[in-house]
């Protein structure tokens, strides 16, 4: 009977051991969606940080690539200001030489009226020209300023044409005074 109960022993531990296998293999797929499930709930606050951190970068590159456009087509638009800068130059300088020979004007008629009480010294120093100033090399100065101006010039206020050229074309023999006074 020993041999009875060594077998009886045998078989039911043989069947417990299968029946735990069948348990565990029954079982196994249930545990992985747990554990897959676990893994899901852990990383997808993370995952959607990310993603909202990817599109605020998205944001912030689109914005410094209008901006980058913006500054490009201001650069054009500085290269293409030169002309007008050396217009406003040009300008300059003839308002300068208008405003001497207004000036010579004037003084040669007061030379006339004072002709009795002024000295030699002063009628000789009324004839004397003045020397015109080297005006500096607007380049750098129209490459910072060329938005400023755009807005002071506005569109349709440049036609070609100065006031003091308006003025000089109307009566060409007659010397005609500014608006503009320089100091």
């Amino acid at each position: 009977m020993s041999r009875g109960n060594d077998l009886v022993f045998k078989a039911k531990k043989t069947s417990q051991k299968i029946s735990e296998n069948i348990h565990i293999f029954a079982n196994d797929p249930s545990l992985a969606f747990f554990r897959v499930q676990e893994h899901v709930r852990k990383v997808t606050p993370a995952i959607f940080e990310k993603r909202d951190e990817v599109f605020q970068l998205q944001n912030n590159l689109q914005g410094h690539c209008y901006d980058m456009e913006y500054g490009i087509q201001a650069l054009r638009t500085i290269e293409k200001s030169e002309s007008i800068f050396e217009n406003i130059q040009e300008m300059i300088k003839a308002s300068i030489f208008l405003k001497q020979q207004l000036k010579y004007e004037e003084s040669r008629k007061k030379v006339k009226k004072d002709s009795t009480k002024s000295s030699v010294y002063k009628r000789f120093s009324a004839h004397l020209a003045l020397d015109l100033p080297d005006l500096p090399d607007f380049g750098g100065v129209m490459r910072e300023t060329s938005q400023r101006m755009e807005n002071m010039i506005g569109p349709g206020t440049a036609t070609g044409r100065t006031e003091v050229q308006a003025a000089t074309s109307s009566n060409p023999g007659e010397l005609q005074r500014s608006y503009t006074t320089l100091h």
